[in-house]
């Protein structure tokens, strides 16, 4: 399975790159469980505030299909 994944912000700073190609062997993948993955694979903080958004629908739970595009998004800060 293939997905596209984007990096912003400081999220790319972390990963050095501002997106990728993955192949995943397993045809059932997590949100949450991709998601552990690629903070593992790069040491990203799991931090509750960072966003993630699946097709641009921010979300973490669910099923990724072939094809999806998963952006990691840094923690917003307003004022």
């Amino acid at each position: 399975m293939e997905i596209k994944v984007k990096y912003f912000g400081s999220v790319a700073e972390e990963t050095g790159r501002a997106e990728e190609t993955v192949f995943l062997q397993d045809s059932v993948v997590e949100i949450w469980e991709f998601v552990k993955s690629i903070c593992n694979k790069y040491g990203i903080t799991e931090d509750p505030s960072l966003q993630v958004a699946v097709n641009q629908v921010l979300q973490r739970e669910g099923i990724i299909q072939h094809g999806d595009e998963i952006a990691f998004l840094p923690p917003y800060a307003g004022g």
